[in-house]
């Protein structure tokens, strides 16, 4: 009898431990990457066949984090290959998130917890990755090596200037449409993926770190996300620090091989640090402005004028932390007080689809966001710019190393 039970009771914990790994990791991403319902506009035709010709480029989504196919049509989250041919993106920012304090906050938060390390045993792993930030990052590296690998070309990994080039060349041979509309059988025109990351914490406190993370093909980076590190106090930490002499040392680093700068959650004075001793584009990769949004992790008019003065570009996000609502007139807000402030080519798109936000619609539908603009009164110039052609004159200037610096992979 006591036997039986005993099996009976480990019987149990098997199928408790296979239902946890099985379905927790989906149940929390349904919970935290939610698309909220609320009406939509029409689409004009005008506005659709607008955005039919469009290069466009997201600076910032943590899809990588989640444990999903990128190249299936996924139904939870908001990006994956076929709904970024349905919304005609030409060119993706995947970033790598590894770390998140618990009772995360715009506030104030401390490095001393973590959500991640959960999800990362929760979706099974490699088990190097559990107690590592940095084999994290290598590992988000992998899965889209993975990604690109078992796309057929339909995804490409973005390394050099020059393959930014070879990418719009290859899809404007497609100019109205993702298909060869002529060409029955047609690959769909091929999608860009540049790596990035939320945070380098994960480079665990030494920069020789960084070489790993770019010769496994990391190009953009942000130093700090929900709390402060060893590089920077974070908008969101407890210090509101600045750069640490570490974290000065990593920008020079980062500008040298060919690295774009990313301010996002950087604290006010952090921003300051890397506006002052900045010599390439650099990049708040999503987010919104206090003009129309007054949170913290928002740009000030004089951040906004630094990032401008740099050569950069600012990414609008779509949530409400952002543009205080989910609607894409609130974006298009936000993007119009950027382009009247210091001129629409630093205007861009940085939507943070799958980091944990509520938005109205997902990347298949960015033809929203082309609708908002115009009914914001941008002209047919200045929303090709916004949409991507900004982005991809700061990514191909920035992936270019400076004279002297290790050439790029």
């Amino acid at each position: 009898m006591i036997r039986k039970l005993g099996i009976g009771l480990l019987l149990l914990v098997v199928l408790g431990a296979v239902g946890f790994f099985s379905f927790a990791p989906g149940m929390a991403e349904r919970r935290m990457n939610r698309i909220d319902g609320e009406p939509l506009p029409e689409i004009t035709a005008e506005a659709r066949a607008l955005h039919a010709t469009l290069i466009i480029v997201d600076l910032h989504s943590d899809t990588l984090l989640w444990d999903r196919s990128l190249l299936d049509r996924g139904e939870r989250g908001h990006v994956d290959l076929p709904r970024m041919q349905d919304g005609h993106v030409a060119l993706q920012v995947f970033s790598s998130v590894t770390k998140t304090p618990k009772n995360q906050n715009y506030d104030s938060n401390s490095g001393d917890s973590d959500n991640i390390t959960a999800l990362v045993i929760g979706q099974l792993q490699p088990g190097q990755t559990w107690f590592s930030l940095l084999e994290r990052s290598l590992y988000h590296a992998r899965k889209l090596d993975i990604a690109v690998a078992e796309s057929d070309g339909a995804l490409r990994k973005i390394k050099t200037a020059g393959e930014i080039g070879s990418l719009v060349d290859a899809r404007s041979e497609r100019p109205f449409g993702l298909q060869c509309r002529d060409c029955p059988g047609a690959p769909p025109a091929p999608i860009g993926a540049i790596f990035s990351a939320e945070g380098l914490h994960s480079l665990e406190g030494d920069i020789a770190n960084l070489d790993r993370l770019y010769d496994a093909g990391m190009r953009m980076a942000g130093l700090t996300h929900f709390f402060d590190n060893e590089l920077a106090g974070s908008m969101h930490g407890e210090s509101k620090a600045g750069l640490t002499d570490m974290g000065r040392a990593v920008v020079r680093r980062m500008e040298d091989r060919g690295m774009v700068v990313d301010i996002a959650h950087c604290s006010h004075a952090c921003v300051a640090d890397i506006l002052a001793m900045a010599r390439r584009p650099v990049v708040s990769s999503h987010g919104g402005v206090q003009a129309t949004c007054k949170v913290n992790r928002n740009l000030t008019d004089d951040e906004i004028r630094g990032v401008a003065a740099t050569g950069g570009v600012i990414g609008i996000g779509y949530w409400e932390g952002a543009v205080c609502s989910t609607d894409p007139r609130a974006a298009a807000r936000a993007m119009k007080h950027v382009r009247d402030l210091v001129g629409i080519e630093h205007v861009a798109l940085g939507s943070d689809y799958d980091g944990a936000v509520t938005v109205r619609f997902d990347t298949a539908s960015l033809v929203h966001v082309t609708q908002a603009l115009m009914e914001e009164g941008f002209t047919e110039d200045e929303i090709r710019a916004a949409m991507g052609g900004n982005a991809l004159r700061v990514l191909g200037q920035g992936l270019v190393p400076l004279a002297g610096a290790k050439d790029a992979a």
